[in-house]
């Protein structure tokens, strides 16, 4: 794979795709950054932006007001390669909050591994309704140790109105799940990205999220999607990297939280 004409494409055909992305999200170019917004349920923030150091300043504010006005926090994708150099820096001083490092990775589904044999007493389940959606936010919760709250919304929503672009799966012990993983597929782009993979801690290193991993990634292929994406943690960077995945760049997520009004309870 060519790591720079695939860092070309995901730039072009996904940060800088617009339209639709969902039956409620709209993907819309505001001046020189390209933003998502959407119902309550949904994603909202910036993917992409070409800024200088003589616009970025007003380009941030006007992110800032508008989904003030609507009343939503919202996360700012910052890649390595955005400009200008000090964005990170103007993005804190406008009151965002950077979250850990992730790493841009990219593979081609056709040179991924084939599924690998499953440990015993393990199986996927393919998820289809509100009571796996549960188990989703269960392992999530379990694996991670945080709340599942927004996620939990976020996949029913996603569930209920765009059940063909996203696929969700479940590893299970018997009646136990044990990890969980979905996969968004962006069509007309030839990339599918690939999100969760959370493992409860008893049942790591058996080979689970890779078994995973290599599952989506046949579901891809035979969708016609050339390449999976995935935003990885130093946990999976390793393991996707042994797969087959390549480092393209890094990214950082910029969190925009709505500030309570001091004299208003919150619920």
């Amino acid at each position: 794979m060519d790591h720079e004409e695939a860092l070309r494409l995901f730039d072009r055909r996904l940060r800088r795709r617009t339209g639709a992305d969902g039956p409620q999200a709209r993907l819309r170019r505001a001046g020189d950054v390209i933003r998502e917004s959407g119902s309550h349920d949904d994603w909202h923030g910036v993917v992409w932006s070409g800024l200088d150091a003589a616009t970025a300043d007003a380009a941030i504010a006007a992110q800032i007001a508008y989904f003030t006005a609507l009343g939503r926090d919202f996360e700012w994708k910052l890649y390595a390669y955005d400009r200008p150099h000090d964005l990170g820096a103007r993005l804190r001083a406008a009151g965002f909050t950077p979250e850990p490092e992730e790493t841009l990775m990219v593979a081609e589904t056709a040179a991924l591994p084939a599924p690998t044999t499953l440990p015993d007493g393990i199986r996927l389940v393919e998820v289809i309704d509100p009571a796996g959606v549960e188990l989703m936010a269960e392992v999530h919760e379990q694996a991670f140790g945080t709340s599942a709250a927004k996620l939990r919304d976020q996949l029913l929503a996603e569930l209920s109105r765009t059940p063909d672009t996203v696929l969700m799966t479940l590893a299970m012990a018997g009646d136990l799940p044990v990890c969980a993983a979905r996969m968004e597929l962006h069509p007309g782009t030839g990339f599918a990205s690939l999100w969760g993979g959370g493992t409860l801690a008893a049942w790591r290193g058996r080979g689970i999220y890779r078994a995973l991993v290599a599952h989506r990634a046949r579901l891809a292929a035979a969708k016609g999607y050339r390449y999976l994406q995935v935003d990885a943690s130093d946990q999976s960077r390793p393991i996707l990297q042994r797969l087959g995945f390549a480092v393209l760049t890094t990214t950082t997520p910029y969190l925009y939280e709505q500030r309570v009004h001091p004299s208003r309870p919150t619920v």
